[in-house]
């Protein structure tokens, strides 16, 4: 299922770059007669967008599946001595034609180099709602462990269905609305700082019910009723980790990988039953001093039997990779394509283009063209690697160090434009 929030999230680096480059310069460097000056009537600082109290960030962003969303997000942020960013308090009010009017609550903190956390709330008129918690702690591996755990409730009326298969056409598209309810605990044992044992416990609630978009057929039209169901899952993972980054939100050097195996099974509390094996990297090579070559590489299969419902299968559409789950494929919306087994593979340039060194702190702009190549397969004996579905396109990259990155990713496939938005690297 597709995590809320992320659309609006993009512009918070963005945000960040705006905080540092609008701040008023040094009072040190300004001249003596500025330095008698009276202050500011409270009514004259809001004439100057640099003295406001928070940045009103404009939200327009689009998405293949929710379409256009406009807004407003006013954005505030707070910086430690150093000028990092350690909190961002971003509500947003906004309006999407298929779900009415709306709003979010969210923060984000980062306390530490090793801490972070987030809370998402929000609805909208009609179907939409969320609630996003995220914490994680130990994400430098310099402790023995490292914790993370999520909850999520959310009710989305954007999915897509398009039936099983790498070949689903466009004219299969239906709509169904989700409603999910999500708690997963991460506990790794951390070898060294390379070398890292991870288990995995999620349990997840999905109902799937009608569609409610205009001019898409609900899902039940073209597949039957047999899909509008609820299914637990209770799945158990355990996974291997060898990770060389030198930094964990904007790596430039190093590698990462992930082998795992997990497996859901009949229970009081899950009706699912399957078991899934993989391996997922990210590889990362400087060829200049503003130059980085960065790929992915993702291969999920389910072998044996299996009872998985349609959104437990490996699928691939939309701008962000998750281990495991969804893989990017940035010229389809999410969950464009579903099967027993996915290959998803990917690379990028990113460039940087212009870097502000302001109050310690590294403002960079990255502009990063990319090729996507993806397909899912029912035979685990098929080869991956053929009848790949193909992206082009170009993102763009804003940087505010060491925790912040906001992305706009926009790609080409067979099936026209697609543009993505979110905060972090799609891998």
């Amino acid at each position: 299922m597709q995590r809320a929030g992320p659309l609006t999230l993009a512009a918070l680096a963005c945000t960040a770059a705006a905080r540092f480059v609008l701040a008023d310069p040094d009072p040190s460097l300004a001249p003596s007669s500025l330095d008698s000056s009276s202050p500011p009537a409270e009514w004259q600082r809001w004439l100057n967008p640099i003295d406001w109290p928070f940045i009103p960030v404009p939200l327009i962003t689009t998405d293949p599946n929710s379409g256009i969303t406009v807004g407003l997000l006013p954005t505030w942020l707070e910086t430690d001595p150093q000028h990092h960013i350690d909190e961002i308090v971003a509500p947003d009010i906004q309006f999407n034609p298929n779900f009415g009017w709306g709003g979010h609550a969210r923060i984000l903190e980062f306390p530490s180099a090793d801490v972070q956390w987030s809370a998402t709330a929000g609805l909208n008129q009609h179907v939409q709602r969320t609630i996003d918690l995220e914490y994680l702690r130990g994400r430098s591996r310099e402790r023995r462990w490292t914790i993370g755990a999520s909850l999520l409730w959310q009710r989305d009326g954007t999915p897509r269905f398009y039936g099983i298969g790498n070949d689903t056409g466009e004219s299969a598209a239906t709509n169904y609305t989700g409603n999910t309810q999500l708690a997963e605990v991460q506990a790794g044992y951390n070898f060294n700082h390379t070398w890292q044992v991870q288990y995995t416990f999620r349990f997840q609630d999905v109902d799937v019910s009608a569609g409610t978009l205009p001019g898409i057929p609900s899902i039940q039209d073209l597949f039957g009723y047999g899909l509008l169901v609820t299914t637990r899952e209770i799945l158990d993972r355990l996974s291997l980790v060898y990770d060389t980054r030198d930094d964990i939100s904007v790596p430039s050097e190093g590698m990462r990988w992930v082998a795992y195996s997990g497996f859901a099974q009949h229970t009081a509390f899950g009706q699912s039953a399957y078991s899934e094996a993989g391996v997922d990297g990210s590889m990362y090579w400087p060829v200049a001093p503003a130059t980085i070559i960065a790929t992915h590489l993702a291969l999920r299969y389910l072998p044996g039997e299996q009872s998985a419902a349609f959104w437990e299968l490996s699928t691939l559409g939309g701008g962000a990779s998750v281990i495991g789950g969804e893989q990017p494929l940035r010229g389809f919306g999410a969950g464009r394509f579903t099967g027993r087994n996915a290959l998803s593979f990917t690379s990028e340039v990113r460039q940087r283009v212009a870097a502000f060194a302001m109050f310690n702190t590294d403002i960079e702009l990255e502009v990063a063209p990319f090729v996507d190549l993806g397909k899912v397969f029912e035979d685990p004996t098929t080869s991956p690697v053929s009848q790949l579905h193909k992206v082009v396109g170009v993102g763009f990259r804003g940087i505010a160090r060491p925790f912040v990155v906001g992305h706009v990713d926009v790609g080409y496939g067979s099936e026209g434009a697609a543009v993505f938005t979110g905060i972090a690297y799609p891998f």
